[in-house]
């Protein structure tokens, strides 16, 4: 029977609960929602989806699945059992087995079968699983491991399969109790019955040279290995004494060739090495990492420090874009010259100040100004006038929502096996701010599952009251791996970098993950902003002036303090303690922006603990006194007329605000405004002006982009289970569609369009794996169908090579001409 059909009969039969457990696990199941059962089935059965499904299990759920699917045949529907299963994984046992396979039925991954035809099956308990079709695919060639058979290899290899035949010829004589073989595949089977045995393989080795052994404890968790020469001839009859461990593998075909530089372990030969277990390290229990400690005191106050210096810094680095905007390059992201820049102004490295650009633009806080190709401050940010707790907010969740990883900036661009001729091109080169190669769309999924294995292994330690376990990058990513072994390459890489962002952002301090971070672990953000709320310290509002013109913060102040200070002074120093230093450059800064003496003095008495000095009285007013005696403006066009009073009457002329008017003189105006645009608008008013210029002018129209709304951005949890309304309409098409389908044969009707074609697929698939004859309705350009019987050899790309045994020729047929298409044999049954 179909797998696809099998498993459409067992979703169907499930209770609600069952189902809804299901689409909680595996939410993709019904985005979009299916139309019935077999779609369901299909989906289920889609290399995508049980990619993702197999990405969530652990790591005994994944050997248990590995190892039932090494142990089975779907195509001769040759099952397996728990207690199967359990005699080929080294300390199981069959209830732990048993469990495993219940949940991976749960999840659509198995399902139930009959059992193997001619077994004997004790008792009524028993119960026999084959896996989903399409897990050869998703789990590679090597499942468990372990590599390919000999008959397998032979097959793909068509050099070894001729070496084959020679390496039992030499064997054979050279006294080993090997069958003698003329064909490849006589050899492969020979080759493969000498080392299925451990005894056997154990005896072999025993003659191997000294470092053989340790050669083959490389393979004992990937069956393919990198060996210079791999295609070199080694014979048994010619090697001598100091032969190596290399050549006495590949000249017993125990090692096999794949290329010039790659050999394979064959399955029989690994298998052996592991004793005739397909697992011998199964654990139901994760491994508990050696943890240090730190106190919850000093865990709290360099997570609080943390954030109100990650505040403080970010106010500063949106006043300095705001200052001057960050201009972008050509190929995207700020350049060295202009990081340079900004860290020199933040006063910090520009590893830190990278990753402060890319918290803030992730965030929302920057946006792209297309107009000027530089990094600007939206107008009128809601971020500037929240609270500190509120700000940190923002911050921590437009971080778990973004695509992007700030801890890549400044390091080496990849180059990844299909990556695009522009991406290879950058390889070598480092990850500028801003630029496309930070950008990862598997980060939220990480960051989030990262936070909370630190979250559970802070609860698993059980410190006593005053401590916290210290966790390092080795302990999660060694929780990762047992928890999702297929995603433990995407933690490699990402782990260190997160928990930099997240030691930043105060998620984690001096090392262990902080209350905050453990409440937003949990996904009760407002429950960090309690805490946040108690232990962070208030925003000081006043600052000490002191007599050589600086003034001294002596803690973190409000973000509008800190905003003024800057627009007035010269920030010097890190930390909490920063000193701000007055010139007469900064005031005149500040006059430049619009105020006076009178407003900077009111300022500074309001918000300084001391009286103001008197030199930076006297450097305020003697600047502004100077302030403004020459004035520099814009203007694009000037208005020249003998008539003063009909100056004076256009510059009073409201319907002529758009163009700037200024009068600098009697009979003379400027305009903001290009000259010919100035003389249409006038013309508008009834004048008739004439345009004197020595070039022609060019107009361009600039082009405006809105600003972005100041909402806040909102975190969506990755993988999260679909809504129950969702769900209860999901079920209730299911069940209607079964109903409507009641009465008919089990195997009749395929359901929707997708389960059709997932369903031809398998079928073809199954009959090239057995060389089948298949009915196939196909369809020709003028829309007449057709029953053809063929032989299907190959499908992929769209297409179907098939041979006509009737016409003794192959064709290669479009898969959407074909409209049904069903095994011969199941058509006489």
């Amino acid at each position: 029977m179909s797998l696809i059909r099998a498993l459409s009969k067992e979703l169907a039969a499930r209770s609600d609960d069952s189902l809804r457990g299901l689409f909680a696990a595996r939410p993709d199941l019904m985005s979009p929602p299916v139309p019935d059962f077999p779609a369901l089935a299909a989906r289920a059965s889609a290399r995508v989806s049980v990619q993702r499904a197999l990405e969530r299990l652990n790591r005994p759920q994944m050997q248990v699945l590995e190892t039932l699917y090494l142990c089975t045949n779907p195509d001769t529907e040759h099952s397996a059992s728990a207690a199967g299963i359990r005699k080929l994984i080294a300390g199981s046992s069959v209830a732990a087995v048993e469990r495993i396979l219940a949940s991976l039925q749960e999840l659509a991954l198995v399902h139930r079968a009959e059992p193997p035809h001619g077994t004997v099956v004790p008792g009524h308990r028993q119960r026999f699983y084959l896996p989903v079709g399409c897990l050869k695919d998703v789990v590679g060639i090597y499942p468990a491991g372990l590599g390919r058979s000999y008959t397998e290899l032979v097959r793909l290899q068509p050099a070894f399969g001729q070496r084959a035949v020679q390496l039992v010829a030499e064997l054979h004589r050279s006294g080993v109790a090997i069958q003698a073989a003329t064909t490849p595949m006589e050899a492969a089977l020979a080759l493969q019955h000498w080392t299925s045995s451990p005894e056997a393989l154990a005896q072999a080795l025993a003659g191997a040279p000294e470092r053989t052994t340790a050669l083959l404890a490389k393979f004992r968790n990937w069956a393919m290995g990198a060996v210079p020469q791999a295609q070199r001839k080694a014979s048994v009859s010619n090697q001598g004494a100091d032969v190596g461990p290399v050549d006495w593998l590949l000249a017993r075909g125990l090692l096999v060739p794949l290329d010039a530089a790659h050999v394979e372990l064959p399955h029989s030969v690994g298998l052996s090495l592991r004793g005739g277990a397909i697992i011998n390290d199964f654990t139901l229990s994760p491994p508990i990492p050696q943890l240090g400690s730190t106190t919850a005191a000093l865990r709290r106050n360099a997570a609080l420090g943390a954030i109100a210096e990650t505040l403080r810094l970010v106010g500063e680095l949106l006043h300095a874009v705001r200052e001057q905007p960050l201009a972008t390059l050509r190929s995207g992201g700020v350049g060295v010259r202009e990081m340079k820049r900004l860290a020199e102004a933040l006063r910090l490295d520009q590893h830190r100040a990278g990753l402060l650009l890319e918290l803030s633009a992730l965030s929302g806080l920057l946006r792209l100004d297309v107009d000027s190709s530089s990094w600007v401050q939206p107008p009128q940010l809601e971020w500037l006038v929240l609270t500190r707790q509120e700000q940190w907010l923002w911050l921590v969740n437009a971080w778990l929502a973004s695509e992007r990883v700030p801890s890549l900036v400044g390091q080496p661009v990849t180059g990844p096996i299909g990556a695009s001729a522009a991406h290879r091109a950058l390889a070598g080169t480092t990850v500028n701010a801003l630029s496309a190669e930070a950008q990862r769309p598997d980060a939220p999924v990480v960051r989030k599952r990262i936070l909370e294995i630190l979250n559970e292994l802070t609860h698993e330690a059980g410190a006593a009251d005053g401590t916290a376990p210290v966790l390092d990058a080795a302990a999660v990513l060694q929780r990762a791996e047992w928890a999702q072994p297929r995603m433990a390459r995407r933690f490699s890489s990402l782990i260190k970098g997160v928990l930099a962002e997240a030691e930043l952002l105060g998620l984690i301090g001096s090392g262990a993950l902080s209350q905050l971070g453990g409440a937003i672990a949990d996904d009760k953000p407002e429950g960090a902003l309690g805490i946040l709320g108690e232990h962070l310290p208030a925003a000081l509002n006043h600052v000490l002036l002191q007599a050589d013109l600086t003034a001294v913060a002596p803690g973190y102040l409000a973000p509008e303090l800190s905003e003024k200070l800057l627009l007035m002074a010269d920030a010097e120093g890190q930390g909490p303690a920063t000193i701000y230093r007055f010139s007469t450059n900064s005031i005149r800064r500040a006059l430049d922006a619009g105020h006076d003496a009178s407003s900077l003095l009111g300022f500074l008495r309001e918000h300084s603990a001391t009286a103001v000095p008197q030199p930076l009285e006297y450097l305020v007013e003697d600047t502004a006194s100077r302030h403004g005696r020459l004035r520099v403006g814009t203007a694009a066009s000037f208005i020249q007329s003998d008539d003063e009073a009909a100056v004076l009457e256009l510059a009073a002329e409201t319907r002529a605000a758009s163009l700037g008017l200024a009068r600098i003189a009697p009979t003379v105006l400027i305009s903001t405004a290009p000259p010919r645009e100035t003389a249409q608008i006038l013309r508008g008013l009834g004048l008739s002006p004439s345009v004197e210029e020595s070039h022609p002018s060019v107009v361009r129209l600039r082009r405006t982009t809105s600003a972005p709304g100041s909402a806040r951005p909102v975190y969506t949890a990755p993988r999260t289970a679909p809504a129950e309304d969702d769900v209860d309409t999901q079920l209730a098409v299911l069940r209607n569609g079964q109903t409507a389908t009641n009465g008919t044969h089990p195997g009749s009707g395929t359901g929707s369009g997708d389960a059709s074609t997932q369903l031809g697929l398998e079928t073809l698939e199954r009959a090239i794996r057995l060389k089948q004859l298949v009915s196939m309705n196909v369809v020709d350009s003028q829309g007449n169908s057709s029953l053809e019987t063929v032989v299907p050899l190959s499908v992929g790309g769209g297409r179907v090579r098939v041979f006509d045994p009737a016409k003794e020729t192959e064709r290669v047929l479009s898969v959407h001409r074909i409209i049904d298409v069903e095994a011969a044999e199941e058509l006489h049954q």
